[in-house]
């Protein structure tokens, strides 16, 4: 099978990590990279022998698939426009900024047979992945998603910048849809919601507690899993993960016929951008759903904009 001509729109802070690593998967072609700062799309080419494009539209015709790493307001134009030609397409979380428009792309790509994945990268996390196999019937879930502000993703609400990991996650692991929600946040520095926390109810009875801020003093990025048979911890940002579980060989200072275990759960060392786009690529070349959806995305983008609308009504 011949390789795969890509392209990545738009290589600031991601994007350029996108075009490092299609450069390098063997099965594609990195065709060219596209950006409005020339200067900016003529550097990232350079260092990957690659055409540069200010207009993405050059890409049209050129390329078999594209990922898109723009900012969130042009998310949905561009995708739109490959989409339409049949090119499948990646474009980075939030999907969209409206219901509607994600609901468009994912009628596009049905009507085109084009392949439309979500980047939701913390899907692809070594800990996550390893959690999957463990968790049969969450009943409680716990997440904290906090940083140092930065004057990049501003331009979403810090639902849609951070906490749509979270949401994307529980809901793969829940596997329920979210029969009430309750929130509160505010804006501190921007003009946008700055932190913010919901609390997920399920039609299932599980129930989710979800923190993000981009205005801390810290970074954390950390779940906790319960249920009936075990506590899950996980941390995204050193990639690690642990359970607690019960023994029945108690300590035999112990005045319980039981004693709590820590089993510390190995996890496989990967870049999860590059398992990203390399389930992005299998999937372009199989024809196979992709392991984050179009219909996923949307999913996540549903909750996170009922969390915005409670959240303008507190």
């Amino acid at each position: 099978m011949d390789k795969l001509a890509v392209g990545v729109v738009g290589v600031g802070h991601l994007g350029k990590h996108h075009a490092r690593i299609l450069a390098d998967l063997k099965e594609c072609k990195l065709y060219g990279v596209v950006d409005i700062d020339q200067r900016r799309a003529e550097e990232i080419a350079a260092q990957y022998q690659t055409r540069a494009f200010i207009d993405y539209h050059d890409l049209i015709g050129k390329v078999d698939a594209v990922s898109i790493a723009a900012p969130t307001i042009w998310h949905y134009q561009i995708a739109r426009d490959f989409l339409a030609e049949g090119i499948d397409v990646l474009v980075e979380k939030p999907m969209t900024e409206t219901l509607e428009h994600a609901r468009e792309l994912i009628d596009l790509a049905d009507r085109h047979k084009a392949i439309l994945q979500v980047g939701h990268l913390e899907r692809f996390n070594g800990a996550v992945l390893a959690l999957e196999k463990y968790i049969h019937d969450p009943r409680f879930i716990e997440s904290h998603r906090i940083a140092p502000f930065v004057e990049r993703g501003v331009d979403v609400d810090v639902v849609l910048d951070l906490m749509i990991h979270d949401i994307d996650i529980i809901l793969s692991l829940v596997k329920s849809r979210a029969r009430r929600i309750e929130a509160v946040g505010v804006p501190v520095i921007s003009s946008k919601i700055d932190i913010a926390n919901a609390r997920l109810e399920f039609e299932n009875g599980c129930l989710a507690n979800v923190t993000a801020s981009r205005v801390s003093l810290k970074k954390e990025r950390k779940m906790r899993i319960f249920q009936k048979d075990a506590y899950f911890s996980l941390n995204y940002a050193e990639s690690k993960l642990y359970s607690c579980t019960l023994s029945k060989e108690a300590e035999s200072s112990s005045p319980y016929p039981f004693q709590i275990v820590r089993n510390d759960i190995p996890v496989q060392e990967i870049e999860p951008l590059r398992a990203e786009l390399e389930a992005f690529v299998h999937s372009c070349r199989s024809r196979e759903k992709p392991t984050v959806s179009g219909e996923e995305g949307y999913e996540a983008l549903c909750v996170a904009f009922k969390i915005l609308e409670k959240i303008s009504t507190s």
